[in-house]
């Protein structure tokens, strides 16, 4: 017998919860709980008062699995919303990432070409490195460190994705 698997497909979620203590871990939780992976977590109070944050996951799984995720969201009681950016239409999504290299001569000078190339930023220069720090679609982060693995790659550090609905309209 032949089981067909249905098709996985990237998803981002803009959650607006309370901002209280353990509200993480019961997300994390109901993921970890169902077998679910999180490609990418990040968290961030946005109001004045510190009573709100908004969490952005990115997931991947076939359609019925994300209507789950959503609607098992939906019935966390510090859940005020959520958001999955992907199906609502035209979103940007950004990631930063903090990326040391290390070289002399040559690679060097080859890691300052690309860094210029993607726009990435120097914020620490010694004579034998650079943290190159790089912002944008994670793709673009992607192809960035890759370029830097042949050229001394250290280490990187990444904030994970951030998404955001174009327009004037909030998510």
């Amino acid at each position: 017998m032949l089981i067909k698997e249905a098709e996985s497909q990237r998803h981002v979620l803009a959650i607006t919860v309370d901002n209280e203590a353990g509200i993480l871990a019961k997300i994390a939780g109901l993921f970890t709980a169902r077998g679910y992976n999180i490609d990418s977590l990040t968290v961030a109070d946005i109001t004045e008062n510190h009573a709100v944050s908004r969490i952005t996951i990115v997931t991947s799984g076939p359609p019925e699995v994300i209507d789950q995720i959503h609607a098992q969201l939906d019935r966390l009681v510090p859940v005020h919303k959520v958001v999955d950016l992907t199906e609502e239409g035209p979103h940007v999504e950004r990631e930063l990432a903090l990326v040391k290299v290390a070289g002399t001569g040559e690679k060097r000078v080859e890691a300052l070409r690309l860094a210029d190339i993607f726009r990435a930023r120097p914020v620490d220069t010694t004579t034998g490195s650079f943290i190159f720090e790089i912002t944008g679609p994670p793709e673009k982060v992607d192809s960035f460190v890759g370029l830097m693995r042949e050229l001394g790659l250290v280490e990187v550090g990444r904030t994970g994705i951030v998404g955001m609905m174009r327009g004037a309209q909030g998510a």
